[in-house]
C-alpha cells in the first residue's frame, strides 16, 4: 500500500462523510454564515427610537431599513443577541433579531394584512376543536382552553362555536370582528409579534391572551401543546419531535419578548 493510498484510507476511516453519501449530503447542506465583522454591539437613541450599533455604526435590516426599535428594552434584547455571537453571524441564534427584521421590513409598512391573517386563524382556532375521547384528554382541553374562551367572550365580545373532532365549523362574523377589534390597530410591532405567536400555537385566541396579559408566555405555550403533551404521556416523547418543539419554543419566546418590551 502506497503512502497516498494509506492516507486516503486513513482519512476515510476518520471521516464518515468520505464514504457515506448521506453524511456527505448533510455536510453539503450545512449552511455557511458570514464572519463576525464587528467588535462591540450596543444600543443608542436616535430619531427612529433606539438603534442597534455595531462598533458605533447604525445597523440595517436585510431590506435596508434602519434596525430601530420603539423601546430601549427591545433594543437591549436585540443587542444582547449580537453581543453573544461567536466568530460567525448565525441567524438561528438571533430569534428576536429575525422577528424584528421581519416586522420592520414586512409589517410596519402596512400592518393590516398581517392583522387580517390573525383573524383568519381565529376562523379555525385550535381552542375550538375538541376531542370527544378519551375523557382525560377532554378534561385537559377543558381546563386549559375554556378559561381563554370565556375571557374572549366576556372581555372582547368574541363568542366562538366549538366542534368535536375535525369537523369544520364556521365562526360567527361578529366574533371574528370582535377579535379584529381586539388587535392593536396600526401597531405593527405588536401585530407582527402576535402573528408569530398565532402561527406557532395555532391559536389567535392564545395570541390575544398573551397580548392582553390574560396569560403569561409559559401558560400560553402549555395551552398550545395540550394534545401533544397528552400523546407524549401515553406513548413517550419522540427525540426529533422534542427537538422541533425546542426550536419553535425559541421562536415563541422571541415573539413574547417583543410583546413584553415594545
Amino acid at each position: 500500500m502506497s503512502k497516498s493510498v494509506f492516507e486516503d484510507w486513513f482519512a476515510k476511516d476518520l471521516d464518515p462523510a468520505a464514504y457515506d453519501p448521506v453524511a456527505a449530503a448533510r455536510l453539503a447542506m450545512k449552511p455557511t454564515y458570514p464572519k463576525r465583522f464587528y467588535t462591540e454591539a450596543s444600543a443608542g437613541p436616535s430619531d427612529d427610537g433606539w438603534r442597534l450599533l455595531l462598533d458605533g455604526r447604525p445597523a440595517k435590516t436585510p431590506g435596508r431599513h434602519p434596525l430601530a426599535f420603539p423601546s430601549e428594552a427591545l433594543a437591549g434584547a436585540v443587542t444582547a443577541e449580537w453581543a453573544a455571537l461567536g466568530e460567525v453571524i448565525d441567524p438561528m441564534k438571533m430569534p428576536v433579531t429575525r422577528i424584528a427584521n421581519s416586522i420592520i421590513d414586512g409589517v410596519l409598512p402596512d400592518p393590516a394584512p398581517v392583522a387580517a391573517d390573525i383573524v383568519r386563524y381565529a376562523g379555525s382556532d385550535l381552542l375550538c376543536y375538541r376531542a370527544d375521547s378519551p375523557a382525560s384528554l377532554v378534561a385537559r382541553q377543558d381546563a386549559a382552553w375554556n378559561p381563554v374562551l370565556d375571557w374572549a367572550r366576556d372581555a372582547i365580545g368574541a363568542r366562538l362555536i366549538l366542534s368535536q373532532g375535525v369537523v369544520f365549523v364556521t365562526q360567527p362574523p361578529a366574533a371574528l370582528a370582535a377579535i379584529a377589534a381586539a388587535l392593536p390597530q396600526g401597531d405593527g410591532w405588536r401585530i407582527g409579534a402576535s402573528q408569530v405567536v398565532t402561527t406557532l400555537t395555532g391559536s389567535a385566541l392564545l395570541a390575544l391572551a398573551l397580548l392582553h396579559g390574560r396569560l403569561d408566555a409559559d401558560a400560553v405555550w402549555a395551552a398550545a401543546h395540550v394534545d401533544e403533551d397528552f400523546q407524549a404521556s401515553q406513548w413517550g416523547e419522540d427525540a426529533e419531535a422534542a427537538e422541533r418543539r425546542a426550536t419553535r419554543r425559541r421562536e415563541f419566546d422571541a415573539a413574547a419578548t417583543v410583546l413584553a418590551t415594545v
